[in-house]
């Protein structure tokens, strides 16, 4: 967890009086969790109080960026930043997570919301709530040079007899193996995205699923000539990301929608995920509603 022990601290001090007894600190696998009886009625009340909010990440650029200083940076935490500052809340303390850690994670209390760029699916809108979209992409492969397996899809993974595909824990690409029949003991589970891209170089796995963008900016970095991208994947449909909450936290989300659609409005919406590669028009073409099947 970034700044874990900062956090903690800040937040002690900015609840000053209130014993421990009433803020039931727990420890869960490794990460401070706050809660309590009456836990927090108005949220974006308490964020404001305490002057920061506790989010999310993954580190996958373009989407979430953890940089060697420990600063948070890419395209779905700047959003957040930007809406937080809106609402009144000036400051972040964020926490790395995989993907399928994010959801159990929220609905523990552990975060305040998850700015990573999770894709907005309907059964994730059934566990939590989620802004407008914010961001969208497409799936993508890496692969080595040349695709000497020839794995465009991921049926091609699943005919094959022998192709292995790397995947984030939980997320949108380990499902879409698994849905096209790729057998769970060749659906390899990854770290982290740099871990994913020595995999494949060292032949553990024959590619390497993830968005376009992420993609992108992983083969920019190593810079190995031997590697390639495959993309879009067909029989993928395009994602859009939005920020997601506690489904508590209607009233937090709807203020951070109306905060959004005004960075949207002014342009300066664009002027932030521009930058890193995404559309500052795409999330308009969609709604959360439509995303989810149904209202959220």
């Amino acid at each position: 967890m970034l700044s874990c022990m900062n956090e903690r601290r800040r937040f002690l001090r900015t609840m000053g009086a209130v014993s421990a007894a009433v803020l039931g600190i727990a420890v869960i696998a490794g990460t401070t969790a706050y809660s309590s009886p009456a836990q927090a009625e108005d949220t974006l009340a308490r964020l404001k109080e305490q002057g920061f909010a506790r989010i999310a990440i993954a580190n996958e650029p373009p989407w979430t960026q953890v940089k060697a200083d420990g600063k948070v940076s890419g395209a779905a935490p700047e959003v957040a930043k930007a809406v937080l500052a809106k609402l009144g809340v000036p400051d972040v303390v964020a926490s790395i997570s995989e993907y399928g850690a994010m959801i159990p994670g929220l609905q523990a209390r552990r975060f305040d919301l998850v700015t990573a760029g999770l894709f907005i699916k309907p059964e994730r809108c059934a566990a939590v709530i989620f802004s407008q979209p914010d961001l969208c992409d497409a799936e993508s492969f890496a692969v080595k040079k040349g695709n000497p397996m020839g794995l465009k899809t991921y049926q091609d993974i699943a005919k094959s007899s022998k192709a292995r595909v790397g995947a984030p824990g939980g997320g949108t690409e380990e499902r879409l193996a698994l849905e096209a029949g790729v057998p769970r003991d060749r659906v390899v589970v990854v770290p982290d995205a740099q871990s994913g891209i020595k995999m494949l170089q060292d032949g553990r796995i024959d590619a390497y699923a993830l968005p376009i963008l992420s993609i992108s900016d992983l083969l920019k970095k190593a810079n190995d000539p031997n590697l390639a991208m495959i993309a879009p994947i067909a029989g993928t449909p395009v994602y859009c990301a939005g920020a997601a909450f506690n489904k508590k936290d209607v009233a937090f989300r709807d203020a951070y929608d109306k905060a959004l659609a005004e960075l949207k409005a002014s342009g300066e919406f664009a002027k932030i995920v521009e930058p890193y590669g995404f559309s500052g028009e795409a999330p308009n073409l969609t709604s959360r509603e439509k995303l989810c099947g149904s209202p959220n």
